[in-house]
This record gives structure tokens, C-alpha cells and sequence, in this order.
């Protein structure tokens, strides 16, 4: 299974990118997916995450009302549409995805396959 991560760059404050997130290779029962970061000299931390059959989202505290993460199911893809950037956003940002549900949304190490990450950096 290949998750691959697509849209990162550079933004100026205030500014939006659009992050996708393709998944192939063997099929797997989809949970749900979602987007982590890792910020330089921080560990990483949760995004958002959707879960696949409901469409219901969670999301960081620190991202809410600015990011949106949604979902095809049909392409098997997931998107997070960041707005209103700012700085402390700037991180990798790394797609994964669960085949099921453990006892939290959101810790890493209950996610089953994860992306190569994409650096998005906001400039102030």
C-alpha cells in the first residue's frame, strides 16, 4: 500500500494550499485517513482525520474553521484545504490512513500506512 502526498509549497501568511493524498497498490478496508505535521524540533501531531464510510471529521484545535479535510471514495484520495496560513503551520505534512478504530483519533502509532510527507512552509 502507497499513500503519496501531493500539493505542498511555499505561502505567504494568509494564503491557502490544497493537499491531496492518493492511496494505491494492495486494497485495504478503509477507517478512515487522515493528515498529521511535524513542525522542525517538534513531534508530530494531529490534523484532521475523516472517517471513510460516515464522512464525519476531527480536527486539531489549533485548525479549526481553517482547515477542511474531505474525501472521494471512489478515487480512495483524501484533501486538506488549508486557509488563513500562518506560520506556526509551517510543518511536513503527512497523510495516513487506519483500517480500524483503536482507542484514539488521534495517535499516530494506531495508523496502519502513512505518506512520504510534503513540506509546506508559510511565510510571514
Amino acid at each position: 500500500v502507497q499513500l503519496v502526498e501531493s500539493g505542498g509549497g511555499l505561502v505567504q501568511a494568509g494564503g491557502s494550499l490544497r493537499l491531496s493524498c492518493a492511496a494505491s497498490g494492495r486494497t485495504f478496508s478503509t477507517y478512515a485517513m487522515g493528515w498529521f505535521r511535524r513542525a522542525p524540533g517538534n513531534e508530530r501531531e494531529f490534523v484532521a482525520v475523516i472517517r471513510w464510510s460516515s464522512g464525519r471529521t476531527d480536527y486539531a484545535d489549533s485548525v479549526k474553521g481553517r482547515f477542511t479535510i474531505s474525501r472521494d471514495n471512489a478515487k480512495k484520495t483524501v484533501s486538506l484545504q488549508m486557509n488563513s496560513l500562518k506560520p506556526v503551520d509551517t510543518a511536513v505534512y503527512y497523510c495516513a490512513a487506519r483500517t480500524s478504530y483503536g482507542s484514539s483519533w488521534y495517535k499516530g502509532s494506531e495508523y496502519d500506512y502513512w505518506g512520504q510527507g510534503t513540506q509546506v512552509t508559510v511565510s510571514s
